[in-house]
């Protein structure tokens, strides 16, 4: 049964066309997309909905969710023109444990490696499913063969023992059938999970990046995850319930505004900028004018995101197996574009360099972007196309 739920060789496909959709935690979106050439994306169809998003593993309205999401598959098919027997869903790190194994099988006497050898080494290694979680998806990080050589794929190497670390990924039961649940109208649609940060690391992180370890932080909207990638796998990841939305509700509450209007001064204000000390930010909502010095937003906005810093710098803390402080990190998500100058000011908080990452295909090449890129990049990539 297990192995059903995954899915990963169980279905053909008779179209180029894969179906995914985007789970976010301010929106969801739907997409029904090919490959194109130079391994680009040809989009047939996309729709988006905002809904009330999730926090602290559990969603904020499931009827709120629901609707949203059956608002953006029914659109999305129904502009693509096709029928799918199978939804790709991308699950948000709020919704995910990760674990990983590291485990050894000898043989007698050295022998080529094959498949059946990969899948014998991954059984061994399976963890059990506990406390409301079930195993959705495994991805080796590496493998060591007898003479200590690391390799991403040993199929076709001699050695007479083969070892095997392995990040797995299991997803909060309660989510996965609020999901199914959602897709009940739509009849026979077979539901094939994708952790997104494993697909984001893969799509976003160069291999050779990746081989030496490297830190994706998805800064979301509500809910932000920092990722540590390495080889094909992933060794840490953490979600928390902190994004620019808060930033938001930090200016609504302090300057005592509405919120919409505190989200409009976040695009408003340039961390980087160097204005007067008389310079002000003015936002016209309804009948009445909001004005407030620049100053005093910057450092305001300066506090949030010191908030998310010290997030990130809790996770590095927490990932004892490699001192990532002092390598890149690498940042995408839709939050890292709301405040211009943020990329920077985390760089000069976590005093490290920081790269934004974003896909590289016209149109769509903003961090925003990145987890519904990921995910058909790994949908497509597992159909074969």
């Amino acid at each position: 049964m297990r192995g059903a739920a995954r899915g990963k060789k169980a279905w053909k496909v008779r179209n180029k066309s894969v179906a995914v959709l985007d789970i976010r935690s301010s929106e969801i979106c739907a997409a029904v997309g090919e490959r194109g050439v130079n391994n680009t994306f040809i989009i047939k169809s996309k729709y988006s909905s905002a809904y009330d998003g999730y926090a602290d593993g559990e969603l904020l309205d499931v009827n709120s969710f629901s609707a949203a999401l059956q608002e953006v598959v029914r659109s999305t098919l129904a502009a693509a023109g096709e029928n799918f027997s199978r939804f790709f869903i991308g699950i948000p790190g709020e919704f995910l444990k990760t674990r990983v194994t590291d485990d050894v099988i000898s043989f007698p006497s050295p022998q080529r490696i094959k498949s059946s050898h990969l899948r014998s080494v991954e059984q061994l290694s399976e963890p059990a499913e506990t406390d409301g979680f079930s195993i959705i998806e495994s991805s080796p990080v590496y493998y060591v063969l007898s003479d200590k050589r690391r390799v991403i794929d040993p199929v076709g190497c001699v050695s007479d023992s083969l070892r095997a670390k392995i990040s797995w990924f299991l997803c909060k039961q309660s989510f996965a059938e609020c999901v199914r649940r959602a897709f009940k109208p739509f009849g026979q649609i077979s539901l094939r999970f994708i952790p997104s940060a494993l697909a984001q690391t893969r799509y976003l992180l160069e291999p050779q990046i990746r081989d030496n370890c490297a830190a994706l932080f998805d800064m979301g909207y509500i809910s932000s995850t920092y990722s540590v990638a390495c080889g094909n796998g992933v060794l840490f990841s953490q979600s928390f319930s902190v994004g620019t939305g808060h930033i938001a509700a930090l200016l609504m509450e302090e300057l005592e505004i509405p919120f919409e209007v505190a989200t409009q001064f976040l695009s408003r204000v340039n961390l980087n900028a160097k204005e007067r000390l008389t310079s002000v930010q003015e936002i016209k909502y309804g009948d009445k004018v909001y004005s407030f010095s620049t100053s005093s937003l910057r450092d305001l906005i300066r506090e949030g995101l010191d908030g998310i810093c010290e997030m990130i710098e809790e996770c590095r803390q927490s990932f004892a197996e490699r001192d990532m402080a002092a390598k890149p990190l690498y940042v995408t998500g839709e939050s890292i574009n709301a405040v211009r100058g943020t990329a920077e000011h985390l760089s000069n908080r976590l005093v490290c360099a920081v790269n934004a990452v974003s896909p590289k295909v016209p149109y769509y090449d903003k961090p925003r972007f990145s987890s519904l890129f990921s995910l058909l990049d790994a949908a497509l990539g597992e159909t074969g196309n």
